[in-house]
């Protein structure tokens, strides 16, 4: 068994506990491999191992990636930041983005997600802690730009993203956790009929699955430290 296997074992472990602990159903929450920094090798033997989402942060090294796999059933979710050239790229390859935090973006997806795809799956990114140096709308504003992704062509709004930042303690975690969450119901009680609360790290997993998340982003736990790329 490799490292990989036996910590994506550990991984569905603490998801189920945390799943009972909530008490919800194991089901309700999906586990995103975050592969970014690793080769084609790491995402390799975690499919081997039965996963099949995977989350990137850097555009290019993602599509190469992506282009080396293409043979393989694999999901891909774009969750890094997105500059206004990088969209074309991001249209034409990802099948899910977590981060649109501004209409621009938005458009740009749209406009060049090539017809022969699936509808690109999105989330609001949204940040919850209010810092300027932080991606995403301040929860004030995510209905607005909500409302204008849903009705652009070739895109499909799923739902919220949030990185909110490290909390000292669970109890902590979870009140940020349960702000995004806010968020989400908020949107839904508009009619917008969101399905994917995007939150949950290595770390935090257990207070976000806690606090409603439906799908967690893990790479440290899956794969191991990483080294940033230069």
């Amino acid at each position: 068994m490799t490292m990989i296997e036996n910590n994506l074992r550990a991984v569905h472990d603490r998801m189920t506990l945390a799943c009972r602990a909530a008490g919800r159903e194991v089901s309700a929450v999906t586990l995103l491999a975050v592969s970014k920094t690793f080769g084609v090798d790491a995402v390799l033997s975690a499919h081997a191992a039965g996963q099949t989402a995977f989350g990137e942060n850097y555009i290019q090294e993602a599509v190469q990636k992506i282009t080396a796999l293409r043979h393989l059933p694999l999901q891909w979710h774009c969750i890094g930041p997105i500059q206004s050239n990088k969209t074309r790229l991001v249209a034409e390859h990802f099948d899910w983005v977590h981060t649109v935090d501004r209409l621009k973006v938005a458009q740009r997806l749209s406009e060049q997600r090539p017809a022969t795809l699936a509808p690109l799956q999105v989330c609001i990114q949204v940040n919850v802690d209010g810092g300027a140096s932080k991606s995403g709308v301040l929860p004030e504003e995510a209905l607005a730009l909500a409302q204008q992704v849903a009705v652009l062509p070739g895109l499909r709004l799923r739902g919220v993203m949030s990185i909110p930042e490290s909390a000292p303690d669970f109890v902590a975690a979870c009140a940020l956790f349960k702000a995004v969450r806010a968020v989400f119901d908020a949107l839904n009680a508009q009619g917008l009929a969101l399905d994917t609360l995007s939150m949950g790290m290595s770390a935090d997993m257990e207070a976000a699955i806690q606090s409603g998340s439906t799908l967690v982003r893990v790479g440290s736990a899956i794969f191991g430290g990483r080294i940033k790329p230069v």
